[in-house]
């Protein structure tokens, strides 16, 4: 069990081992801080059929009561319907294994989608996307507001492995909950609210399809940066619907990176 109050501890213990603080944002400022987190700006759909323009206006991204606020609104915006927010630490701050810990309230309704994500600082040592890896400590798809997924994208052909975390009752855009991910040279593991829903020690990756694999741990052997964002509408959670009310919000407590002692 994690032994953590809320409070910023420089060093935490779990059933795997102890920890030592190494990054973190506690959100207690006026404004973001942009020597941690830099703002990505565009509408092209990325990758999934999107609907949202990514800004980096105060009215998408702020800083509220020591916590930070992603804000997706319903408006016309640079050709796209709504707009919304999406930080990085691309360039600033990335990491090679880790404890990767989240305290954060999500939004909910058809078709948002708000997502704590992970992908490599050089994204072309195995050959780009999929087999470049990518890992998901938290999406929700607002239409199943009570369920949180953790996993895996790697390999040519793409591959994604994973599993979700259902709250017994309510749902977490109710209050606020903690996602965690562990990140050991050969092991994954996903927590909410210390409880360890999941665990993956295996997978692969290749440049190219019918190629022969690179060896394990490949592609997760090198740094990755983290992402916050909201997205509105996209292949997985489809798109809004009259039910959907905005503005939605997905606010972030803290953020707290460990390495392993």
């Amino acid at each position: 069990m994690i032994q953590n109050s809320g409070e910023t501890s420089n060093t935490i213990g779990s059933s795997q081992g102890e920890w030592k603080l190494v990054w973190s944002d506690e959100f207690t400022g006026e404004e973001i801080d942009q020597s941690k987190w830099t703002y990505v700006v565009g509408g092209h759909g990325f990758g999934n059929n999107e609907l949202q323009f990514y800004t980096d206006r105060r009215e998408n991204a702020y800083l509220r009561n020591g916590k930070l606020v992603i804000r997706a609104l319903k408006e016309t915006y640079e050709g796209r319907e709504y707009t919304s927010a999406k930080l990085i630490t691309k360039g600033k701050a990335d990491w090679q294994y880790g404890r990767f810990e989240i305290r954060a309230k999500c939004p909910k309704g058809k078709g948002m989608w708000p997502a704590i994500w992970m992908m490599p600082t050089d994204m072309n040592i195995y050959g780009g996307w999929p087999s470049c890896g990518e890992i998901d400590i938290m999406e929700l798809i607002g239409c199943s507001p009570n369920k949180v997924h953790g996993t895996l994208h790697y390999g040519q052909p793409h591959t994604y492995t994973g599993e979700s975390f259902t709250l017994s009752k309510g749902d977490f855009s109710e209050d606020f909950h903690t996602f965690a991910l562990e990140w050991t040279p050969t092991e994954f593991r996903w927590f909410v609210n210390d409880i360890l829903y999941c665990k993956q020690n295996t997978w692969f990756s290749s440049r190219e399809n019918g190629k022969e694999n690179v060896p394990f741990p490949a592609p997760f052997d090198r740094s990755f940066y983290l992402q916050l964002n909201l997205a509105v509408g996209g292949n997985w959670p489809g798109n809004p619907d009259p039910s959907t009310v905005f503005p939605q919000m997905f606010e972030i407590d803290y953020i707290r990176v460990y390495e392993s002692i």
